[in-house]
């Protein structure tokens, strides 16, 4: 028999069903029998035995009592087990109500603890907020501290300079003295610029540079220099000898300087009127058929392309039977056309003899000319056509007229004049040279790109400034006007001391401001055409001229161009706006002469005040800023600076103005109309300039059909501008023929009004079908006549912003009308995008429309047509496309996005190469655009993705491979992973070597980047190697490129010079000579240099006498010429008569003599002859102490001149001291840190370890490489200057074995 404990070992542990911890089992001694045998007794097998014996019964009742106890103990233990659990469950119960409780109050003391963290974590942040305030004000205060004293010391210096030039003065009556015989040698006396110094009070030597016989103006030349610590008489690499402007000046500092100023100038084609390519069209009824067939079948196809260039396309044409009535607009059509093509067969009529006058035989070379001649067999000319033709064979005596003979059907006919008139347009007019040229934006934006790096022009806003500024010149009132008193008194506030503040123009409404500040900016350039200005006129409220950021960028592009490089120039508004008085600061400091920004109506632009800061802090030097201003709206804090306020026009001023209008049209007003005018304009309203002449145009008028008296009845009534404006609005319209016509004039100017920045003359035909041409011209003739509007850069905008708020009030309501015709305006620039029609007219409409009508679902499905923000972005309008995005209320992480996605819905429908080829630059577009935005992890994508398409369906060497290749890398200089740079440049420069050879400006442009690549890698050496040679290439594609305005200037320039050489001969003209040749000389062009050169020597020799000093130096330069020729033999002889002459008629320790001793000795090493170089450059080095004294840099530059030659001769010994003493000179004067100390330090290690002193070669080198890692960057603006010791200053390495010109 088994036992309990069988089932249960004392003390294991018992585990409940539930998972809970379980009791210790209990010890219960009870027996228990098996199971089995229990169940083998009750159920036996077989019938039971009746009358059994008693004993088997008591046994069965045994067996149930042994059973009933097993049980009974069986349920004890399950009781007694359970009982366990429970207890056990009670204790676990109790032990998570404390662990509850703890973890509760754990809880509690966590949460106190989060706040209290969380509320330092603020105070924190607010600290950090208050610092970053602190630091920024602290920043801005340094700034303006450090700009003020740079003012003040640039101050003192300019007094210094003044002194230095009345000094001058003297110097020059001596000169004159000595001219006329009276023989007065002063040691101090020279006779040319680069040798004049004097001491300042401190005692140490200073040297000035002034303009000369050309005036007090900086010249050409100062503008072109870069900025230097110090221009000693040694420093200057070129040859010439000269006084004046161009004293100092290298030529390879001009070229470099040029080729900047060209590089990055966007170039207006000059052909196009306002920016429209007008076809005038003369035919008669038998050639009536051609023309139909042009205009309706190839008429669409050249609008097309010019509109996908950027311009605008019209065809201009008068019907036959009424050409009569349009003679002023025919011949006003003739003067702008951009091309002219006569249509003719046998016969012609009056009209067609007129118009071919005008265009073929008066002005031939105005325009290109198209001759369409229709011959057939049984047509014979009639003498007036004969006699037209020869007439036009007469006047075209260079062979430009383009004649098409054609004897075929009219279809045929129509085909022959397209096809001439598109080679015209595209090699005449656009300047494309014959190229294939896509109609599409991003062809010719790219094209554009290419010269100016990664700056994105818009050249329609700088054309619509050129037009504002030339308009406003030739105004035919401005004559009238007696601004010269104001021009003198503005002369006379910017010649004011420094520190100047802007210069504030004030004036009522129309008073003439704009017109005085283009008069005065065509003076200035015409006195001072060296001087550097800066201008813009600003519109209406509203379009692009008033949006501040693209003003700043315009004019920080315009500062841009004159330095090395334009990589910097950041996209952010905020950047733009910030970092302008830094650039502008940075020009200031490399430019000599002076800098005059000139905005006009600064009133107009939006917050003007906030965004133009930079005009309350101090400004540099040689910076004048000019803003004109209304009274009425001039904020309060400009009102302090100075301020030239325009007076109301004098009865004398007014009585010449109308006088003037009237004699246009041989008019004359009689004596009491004339008293009625004067006493009428004697208000405040009445008697400014724009009331006047528009009172005036009115009154002679004859467009109402009222009469003179009536006229001036209905004007004097008028007591403003505004109820003038009306009054001739009403008169306009009532000239007009039909009420069409009327109705026709309203939407247009409605139009007009309700536009961004205007509209076209081909949207109005466009607008309105039924409008013929020739009724448009004449409106809008007269129209411009009212001054009410005028075409600027082909579009139709209000002259003045009376005349747009007069439109306002006469047909708008005051402008609630103009929610209806900006939706005309949608819809017709919608239908041209559901066309895929996006040009710059669409991109710069189509948004603006949208956001003044506050649909912002719209505005955002117009900015996501990927085109119309690829226009925006290229075109330079980056703040302008991420205003839009802000309005519709996209941040620039959801702006990518949508971009994105926008673009991989269009990746599915691209499947020929040309949409393959538009979706690669889309990509290229949206991965430069968000780089701009700060998001270049975000723009590595579609850049990569752009360069996997071009190397896919283009070709893996094609030039828009190197293109996307340039833009990933700029990603990564970006994020400072310079590698992957360097390699991506590489591939980018070979790429564009091959396919358009090794000085094309695409490769500058990878030669550029890469060299900045190595600057920020302290690459130096490479660097300057990769910039040189990009410089080169720019020189190169700079002189090719002379229709340009830089070699303009330049032009005009030797033009004036010329103008001073005629006449009598006299030193003076000897001298302008001398000058205009080093002028030539500097622009590459050694034949015209020689002449001029020539002259100079041979009338100096006829004037003073052939021993003058003067003939010395133009000895001198004729010699730097021969030198530059390689004409070595040549230029010996010159210098050594130049140096005869100088010795005889000058003291022996003459500054100027050492001049000569020094390019002598120069030309002598060139040429191998050391040991006659080397007496030149001691004697040179007496004479320059005995000038300027021990401690001259000038000393210590002819030090080590004469310590090169002695290491080049093997006297290492003579040379050590030498170099000693010159650095000790460079270091006193110019300071420990300065390149001229940093190039003796690495001569000195030359000379060391060629001694075998290792060591110290080892440490001056070092020292000598960290003044070089410390010279400011090229590209920041503060360019070391090639006008240095460098220049005549050779390694130690020993002269090469064939000799080469130093430039």
């Amino acid at each position: 028999m088994g036992t309990a404990s069988s089932l249960v070992s004392p003390g294991e542990v018992i585990e409940d069903g539930y998972g809970g911890e379980g009791g210790e089992a209990c010890e219960i001694p009870v027996e228990v029998k098996p199971k089995a045998r229990l169940l083998r007794s009750s159920f036996r097998r077989g019938p039971r035995v009746i009358g059994a014996s008693f004993k088997s019964t008591g046994s069965v009742d045994l067996e149930y009592a042994a059973e009933y106890e097993r049980l009974r103990k069986e349920y004890e233990i399950f009781r007694v087990s359970k009982n366990n659990e429970i207890s056990s469950m009670q204790k676990k119960e109790a032990k998570v109500d404390e662990e509850n409780k703890r973890l509760r109050a754990e809880l509690q003391a966590l949460q106190k603890t989060y706040q209290k963290i969380l509320r330092e974590k603020e105070s924190a942040l607010e600290a950090k907020y208050q610092a970053m305030e602190r630091a920024a004000t602290f920043e801005h205060d340094r700034d303006k501290v450090k700009r003020q004293f740079k003012i003040f010391r640039e101050t003192k210096e300019k007094e210094i300079q003044d002194l230095l030039r009345a000094k001058r003065d003297l110097e020059a009556k001596l000169q004159q003295l000595q001219a006329q015989g009276i023989q007065v040698y002063d040691p101090n006396d020279s006779d040319s610029d680069d040798n004049q110094t004097t001491v300042t009070a401190a005692g140490t030597q200073c040297e000035y540079w002034s303009g000369g016989v050309l005036g007090s103006e900086p010249s050409m030349g100062s503008m072109m220099q870069l900025q230097q610590t110090f221009r000693g008489p040694e420093f200057a690499n070129s040859l010439m000898d000269v006084e004046g402007p161009f004293a100092n000046v290298s030529r390879d500092d001009w070229d470099a300087a040029v080729a900047s100023l060209l590089q990055v100038s966007p170039h207006v084609p000059q052909a196009l009127w306002s920016n429209t390519v007008r076809c005038y069209l003369i035919f008669t009824q038998e050639t009536k058929a051609e023309l139909d067939l042009f205009i309706k079948k190839h008429s669409p196809v050249l609008r097309r392309m010019c509109e996908g260039l950027g311009h605008f396309y019209l065809n201009v044409c008068f019907p036959e039977e009424n050409a009569d009535s349009y003679a002023v607009e025919r011949k006003q059509e003739i003067e702008r056309s951009s091309v002219c093509v006569l249509l003719v067969k046998s016969t012609v009529t009056s009209s067609v003899v007129e118009d071919c006058d005008e265009a073929f035989v008066k002005n031939p070379d105005g325009h290109p000319l198209v001759l369409y001649l229709r011959t057939e067999e049984d047509h014979n000319l009639t003498g007036p056509t004969r006699q037209l033709l020869e007439r036009i064979n007469a006047a075209d005596k260079a062979a430009k007229v383009k004649v098409v003979d054609h004897s075929g059907s009219a279809e045929e006919g129509a085909d022959l004049i397209y096809l001439q008139l598109e080679k015209v347009i595209k090699q005449e007019l656009l300047g494309l040279e014959g190229a294939d040229v896509d109609s599409t934006d991003s062809g010719i934006e790219e094209g554009r790109e290419e010269d100016s790096g990664d700056v994105l022009w818009d050249l329609h806003d700088e054309q619509e400034q050129i037009e504002s500024y030339q308009q406003a010149c030739s105004s035919s009132t401005t004559s009238q006007l007696g601004f010269q008193k104001y021009i003198d008194r503005l002369n006379d506030m910017i010649a004011a001391p420094p520190p100047t503040p802007p210069l504030l123009v004030s004036g009522g409404p129309g008073s003439g401001k704009s017109l005085l500040l283009s008069k005065w900016i065509e003076q200035q350039q015409k006195q001072s055409p060296n001087t550097l200005f800066l201008y813009h006129f600003v519109g209406r409220p509203l379009s692009t001229s008033s949006e501040p950021v693209l003003i700043i960028k315009r004019l920080t592009v315009k500062l841009l161009q004159h330095f090395w490089s334009i990589s910097g120039l950041s996209m952010e508004p905020s950047k733009i706006l910030e970092e302008f008085p830094r650039w502008l600061e940075r020009l200031s400091a490399r430019h000599q002469g002076n800098i005059i920004i000139i905005i006009d109506s600064i009133d107009q632009i939006q917050q003007a005040e906030r965004h133009m800061k930079w005009l309350i802090d101090p400004l540099p030097v040689n910076v004048r800023v000019v803003v004109s201003v209304k009274v009425e709206t001039c904020p309060q804090a400009w009102r302090l600076w100075p301020t030239l306020h325009l007076d109301p026009l004098s009865p004398r001023e007014v009585r010449s103005i109308v006088n003037a209008e009237c004699q246009s049209l041989d008019l004359k007003l009689t004596k009491d109309q004339e008293k009625k005018l004067e006493r009428h304009c004697r208000s405040a309203s009445t008697c400014n300039a724009l009331y006047v002449t528009l009172l005036a145009r009115m009154i002679i008028s004859s467009i109402s059909g009222w009469s003179l008296e009536k006229s001036l009845e209905q004007c004097l009534q008028c007591q403003d501008t505004m109820s003038l404006y009306r009054l001739a609005l009403k008169m306009t319209l009532d000239s007009l023929n039909t009420d069409r016509e009327r109705h026709i004039m309203t939407e247009m100017l409605c139009l007009v009004c309700a536009s961004h920045n205007g509209v076209s003359e081909s949207e109005v035909l466009d607008l309105f079908p039924e409008l013929e041409l020739p009724v448009l011209s004449t409106l809008l003739y007269r129209l411009n006549r009212l001054c009410i509007v005028t075409l600027r850069c082909g579009l139709i905008r209000f002259q003045h912003l009376q005349a747009w708020e007069a439109v306002r009030l006469e047909f708008l309501g005051g402008g609630s009308s103009s929610a209806a015709y900006r939706e005309k305006l949608i819809q017709y620039f919608s239908q041209q995008l559901s066309q895929d029609r996006v040009t710059w007219r669409v991109a710069d409409e189509l948004p603006w429309l949208f956001q003044q009508q506050d649909d912002r679902t719209k505005l955002q499905l117009s900015l996501l047509n990927l085109f119309v923000s690829q226009n925006l972005y290229k075109r330079g309008h980056f703040s302008e496309l991420l205003a839009y995005w802000q309005y519709v209320g996209k941040d620039k992480s959801s702006m990518a996005t949508e971009y994105f996605d926008s673009l991989k819905h269009y990746e599915k429908n691209c499947e020929s190469e040309d949409s393959m080829t538009k979706l690669a630059n889309l990509y290229e577009t949206l991965g430069r655009f968000l780089k701009d935005l700060g998001l270049p992890s975000q723009a590595v994508a579609p850049l990569q993705r752009s360069l996997e398409i071009r190397e896919t369906a283009l070709d893996p060497d094609h030039p828009s491979v190197a293109c996307s290749l340039h833009q990933l890398a700029g990603v990564y200089v970006q994020w400072k992973k310079y590698g992957n740079a360097e390699q991506l440049y590489k591939q980018a420069l070979e790429i564009s070597e091959n396919a358009y050879g090794a000085e094309h400006a695409s490769v500058a442009r990878e030669l550029e980047s890469l060299a900045m690549l190595y600057q920020k890698q302290n690459k130096y050496e490479q660097a300057e190697k990769l910039r040189k040679r990009s410089v080169k290439i720019r020189q190169k594609t700079a002189r090719q490129k002379g229709h340009m305005y830089g070699f303009t200037l330049l032009r005009r320039r030797a033009l004036q010079l010329e103008e001073l050489t005629l006449g009598k001969e006299t030193a003076d003209s000897a001298k302008t000579l001398n000058e205009l040749g080093v002028l030539y000389y500097l622009q590459n062009n050694m034949d015209a240099a020689k002449l001029f050169l020539t002259r100079s020597l041979e009338m100096r020799q006829r004037v003073l006498g052939p021993d003058h000093p003067d003939c010395a130096q133009s000895l001198n330069n004729l010699a730097a010429l021969h030198t530059e020729r390689r004409e070595y033999e040549t230029a010996e002889d010159m210098y050594e008569r130049a140096l005869d002459i100088r010795k005889t008629a000058l003291s022996p320790d003459h500054p100027s003599l050492a001049y000569t001793l020094k390019h002598l000795a120069m030309l002598y090493k060139r040429r191998g002859k050391l040991e006659k170089a080397m007496p030149l450059y001691e004697l040179s080095l007496e004479i320059r102490e005995k000038s300027f004294g021990p401690k001259h840099p000038s000393v210590a530059t002819a030090l080590v001149n004469l310590a090169v030659i002695y290491c080049q001769l093997k006297k290492h010994s003579e040379a050590l001291p030498l170099y000693e003493r010159a650095l000790k000179v460079y270091e006193d004067s110019l300071g420990r840190s300065h390149p001229r100390v940093g190039e003796t330090l690495k001569n000195l290690a030359v000379l060391s370890y060629e001694e075998g002193d290792f060591e110290k070669a080892a440490e001056l080198y070092k020292r000598a490489m960290e003044i070089k890692e410390a010279e400011p960057s090229l590209v920041c603006g503060n360019a070391p200057s090639r006008h240095s010791s460098s220049g005549d200053t050779f390694s130690l390495r020993g002269p090469a074995p064939v000799p080469h010109v130093q430039r």
